[in-house]
């Protein structure tokens, strides 16, 4: 995975982001800090709550944050926990974002994750981005691995679609699929994007 393709995708999640008009914004899954560090300077995004169980990279987010201006510093709030649980505290927010975080969970755990971010917290829009598997050949990952050692599954972009599809329908969203990242012809692009609106706005 190149620091090419990492930017387009957070380009990718930041115009989406735009479209949907948010102010308030969930990161999950947030790491280090990449995309929030992205939103903070937007006059448009109010607030900001990045997850993770990574302590390790939520300390690196925090130190990023600190060097930030106190009206930047000021929208955001961090919280050392998991996207799989149920949190009443962040219900209400506008958007959810989840880049490339799903495919480090066990397969087990995405029901988890539905019925605590689509059933429970009910963000107005979700974002969720994941490697596109059937892209994996022209990066050179051999068909037996993933991207990363610590990704659980990968997906084709027909079964990412009827994932998100099925969590959209079962929960009164409606969602779409984008490309993300140079495109192949036949292949797609390099990973993916699912964009779900909850039905009635």
């Amino acid at each position: 995975m190149t620091t090419a393709l990492h930017e387009a995708r957070l380009a990718a999640v930041i115009a989406a982001i735009g479209e949907t008009g948010a102010a308030t914004v969930l990161d999950l899954g947030c790491g280090s800090g990449d995309l929030i560090l992205r939103l903070v300077p937007l006059a448009a995004i109010t607030r900001i709550t990045g997850l993770d169980l990574d302590l390790s990279a939520l300390r690196i987010l925090q130190a990023r944050l600190d060097d930030l201006p106190q009206a930047e510093r000021g929208k955001v709030q961090i919280a050392h926990a998991s996207m799989t649980a149920r949190h009443a505290a962040l219900r209400g927010y506008e958007c959810a974002c989840l880049v490339e975080t799903i495919e480090h969970l066990p397969l087990a755990d995405l029901n988890r994750l539905e019925r605590a971010l689509f059933g429970d917290m009910r963000p107005r829009h979700v974002i969720v981005t994941t490697p596109n598997a059937e892209y994996n050949p022209v990066l050179g990952v051999p068909a037996h691995r993933f991207r990363h050692p610590g990704h659980h599954f990968e997906w084709t972009r027909d079964r990412f679609g009827q994932w998100a599809g099925g969590v959209a329908a079962r929960n009164g969203y409606d969602t779409t699929r984008r490309d993300i990242g140079d495109v192949h012809p036949t292949l797609g692009g390099a990973s993916q994007m699912a964009l779900s609106r909850r039905s009635g706005g």
